[in-house]
């Protein structure tokens, strides 16, 4: 059966390089990008709408035309930007998940993809080697809002039988997409820095260890998640997945290897600490490395290269 597949929420981090895999996976005119704005830098062979999808008519009037087989809903706001606008965080978070959640039901969608994330654990949570299962108290409106995603997800799955299949994505790297208002951010932020100015303060604390991914492994993992057999996958609200774990100054010691006078400093207050000292250090992701065969290519060393090869070129 040829797919149908529709991005809603391509212009971000995720869904610029996901939405590239999809199209070589399965070709350009099967996947359609969807985002409120257009991309700022579009490719012309792309298959891109304009979508808000929170605009009931709108994503009711794509489907009725795409009859999507497979719909990535990556759509969010994230942590600190949902800390600013609270109301508007949890309205897209919330509402767009159970406005895609129900036209997939009643479109009979074969595959529907929602990201999580790490912000669903809490204070209470176990810090390291977080597992699948274990006390879950986010203090921020992107942790709860994705935290009850999980249970909508899990809900649709078991009334409705849809196949909802989700993952807990940790601070994700990536050159080619500028950040979208993550606490893991500075990860990004501190490469660009590096090569333009040689210095670069963090907005958090030099030991402020937090799980992290570099995109390559994402977008792998994800596309493995979506193509592992449905019997397989015992985790329907949504699976733990982690890379590597690694402090600011871990990470500019390992960018001092290829710029040995770069200069790092740390700022005496920021919010973003204290949703950042509210995550996990590390994560225990033991379901998706059974279940659907999980294994991340990069550590923190390949990492860095690679993206000070890939920003030079910029």
């Amino acid at each position: 059966m040829e797919e149908s597949i529709i991005i809603i929420g391509s212009n971000g981090q995720i869904g610029t390089e996901l939405a590239v895999a999809l199209r070589n996976k399965f070709g350009k005119d099967s996947v359609l990008s969807c985002d409120i704005n257009p991309p700022s830098q579009a490719d012309p062979s792309a298959n891109f709408e304009t979508l808000d999808v929170l605009d009931k008519k709108a994503l009711r009037a794509l489907y009725e035309k795409r009859k999507p087989t497979q719909v990535y809903l990556l759509a969010a706001l994230l942590s600190a930007t949902g800390e600013q606008f609270p109301k508007k965080a949890w309205e897209l978070n919330m509402d767009g998940l159970i406005g895609v959640l129900d036209l997939s039901v009643e479109f009979k969608v074969s595959k529907v993809f929602w990201p999580s994330s790490i912000a669903v654990f809490g204070p209470h949570s176990p810090k390291t080697d977080t597992p699948q299962y274990c006390v879950m108290d986010p203090n921020t409106v992107y942790g709860f809002s994705k935290l009850a995603g999980e249970r909508w997800c899990e809900y649709y799955y078991q009334k409705h039988n849809l196949d909802v299949r989700s993952i807990r994505y940790p601070g994700l790297i990536s050159w080619k997409a500028a950040p979208g208002g993550g606490t893991t951010d500075y990860a990004i932020h501190i490469f660009h820095e590096a090569l333009s100015s040689g210095n670069y303060q963090s907005f958090l604390s030099e030991d402020t260890r937090l799980p992290m991914l570099y995109i390559d492994d994402a977008i792998n993992g994800t596309l493995q998640l979506m193509d592992a057999p449905a019997e397989d996958l015992r985790i329907r609200s949504s699976y733990n997945l982690t890379g590597l774990s690694f402090t600011p100054n871990e990470l500019g010691a390992e960018i001092r290897k290829h710029l040995p006078d770069f200069g790092l400093s740390y700022s005496d207050s920021d919010p973003r600490q204290k949703i950042a000292d509210s995550w996990p250090r590390s994560i225990d992701d033991t379901y998706a490395r059974e279940d659907w065969g999980w294994n991340p290519v990069y550590d923190l060393s390949k990492m860095a290269e690679e993206m000070l090869t890939n920003l030079r070129k910029q």
